[in-house]
């Protein structure tokens, strides 16, 4: 079983990626990495960002014990190291298939996206600035795609296909 995992700034395409190639393959199972650090109001520590990795990782579990479920997708904002080597290394202890993508654009576009996203209520401009700040960052880690012209399709068939 694979599971591709689509890191990421805020606003970039990562769920909506994700959501495009478990809509279009069968047998995806989607996780939002949101939704295992849901907590109003938001706090994004240690504590909390662990208990996120767990609850991602007891998902991924589960999947993997599902015959239905043949990929799974994790996207998450992960601009700690020590997140994504979590993830990573539980995922290598369960001897599934791994395929890291982080997705980048330039400033521009993830403004034009940011802007277009009327579903998110994360979309305000201090957040923005948070996520145009972290550009430079996710576009220095390893097994970049830069998305600035590609349509969520583009996207997805590069991930799948490369």
């Amino acid at each position: 079983m694979k599971v591709i995992i689509l890191n990421g700034p805020m606003g970039v395409g990562k769920t909506a990626v994700g959501k495009y190639i478990a809509e279009h393959t069968p047998g995806t199972a989607f996780i939002d990495g949101d939704w295992c650090l849901d907590i109003h109001p938001f706090v994004g520590n240690r504590e909390t960002k662990t208990m996120a990795v767990d609850n991602i990782l007891h998902m991924i579990g589960n999947y993997k014990k599902c015959s239905e479920c043949k990929m799974i997708v994790l996207v998450w904002l992960m601009d700690n190291e020590w997140v994504y080597n979590s993830i990573i290394e539980a995922i290598k202890k369960l001897e599934l298939e791994i395929k890291s993508v982080t997705l980048t654009c330039n400033h521009t576009t993830l403004t034009d996206r940011w802007h277009n996203d009327k579903e998110c209520p994360w979309r305000t401009d201090e957040w923005l600035k948070v996520s145009t700040k972290s550009l430079d960052y996710f576009s220095s880690l390893d097994n970049t795609l830069d998305t600035t012209n590609l349509s969520i399709k583009d996207v997805a068939v590069k991930i799948i296909n490369g």
